[in-house]
C-alpha cells in the first residue's frame, strides 16, 4: 500500500547557517508557521506530526500541533544536512553553496548516510503524515523521486509543502514545493 507525506520546509529563520547554529523563528516565520496552520489544518489534517530536532522546525510545527491537539514527534533523521568536521561558522555557507552545486557522490560517505536516513524515515512515515524539516532533506527526497543526484533539485520557499507518495516501488512525487528564487542561503 502507497502512502503519502507532506514535506513542509520550514518557517523563515531568525539567524542564517552562518552566525546562529539553531535559530528560531522571525517575526516573518512566526507568521508563515500560523498561515500554514491555516493550510494545514482545514485541508486534510496530518496523521502525524514529525519535524526536525532544530527550533526553526519546531517552532513552525508548533501551531498546527496546538490547532490540532497532537504532539510532534522529534525526528533526528530529517535534521539539517550536517556541516563539515572542523569547518568554522563563518565558512559554513560558502561550504552548503558549494556543496548544492553538485552531487550527493561528490560528498563523502557521512554524507550518503544522512541522505539515506532521510529516504528510509521518509519511506517509514504514515499515510498523512506531516514532516517540517529542511531544503535540503526535502531535494534529497524530491532527488530519490525523480531518480536525480544533485543535492539541489528545487529551491523550496519557507513553507513550501511537497507531497511523495512511497511504497514498495519506491518514492513518487505528487507536487512539489512553491520555488522562490529570492529564498536566501544565509
Amino acid at each position: 500500500m502507497n502512502a503519502d507525506v507532506r514535506l513542509v520546509r520550514h518557517a523563515r529563520a531568525s539567524g542564517g547557517w552562518d552566525d546562529d547554529p539553531d535559530p528560531g523563528l522571525d517575526d516573518v516565520g512566526r507568521r508563515q508557521a500560523e498561515a500554514l496552520t491555516d493550510r494545514l489544518a482545514a485541508a486534510d489534517p496530518p496523521s502525524a506530526l514529525f519535524c526536525s530536532p532544530l527550533r526553526r522546525c519546531r517552532d513552525t510545527a508548533r501551531p498546527l500541533a496546538a490547532r490540532l491537539g497532537m504532539a510532534p514527534v522529534v525526528a533526528p533523521a530529517v535534521a539539517e544536512l550536517p556541516s563539515p568536521e572542523g569547518v568554522p561558522m563563518s565558512a559554513r555557507v560558502g561550504w552548503l553553496r558549494q556543496a548544492l552545486a553538485g552531487s550527493w557522490s561528490d560528498l563523502d560517505a557521512r554524507y550518503a548516510a544522512y541522505r539515506q536516513g532521510v529516504l528510509d524515515f521518509v519511506a517509514s512515515a504514515p499515510d498523512g503524515a506531516v514532516v517540517v524539516s529542511h531544503f535540503v532533506a526535502i531535494n534529497a527526497v524530491i532527488g530519490a523521486c525523480l531518480g536525480d543526484d544533485r543535492l539541489l533539485l528545487r529551491s523550496l520557499d519557507n513553507t513550501s509543502v511537497t507531497v511523495v507518495e512511497h511504497g514498495p516501488a519506491g518514492f513518487v512525487l505528487v507536487s512539489a514545493g512553491l520555488e522562490d528564487a529570492a529564498t536566501q542561503i544565509r
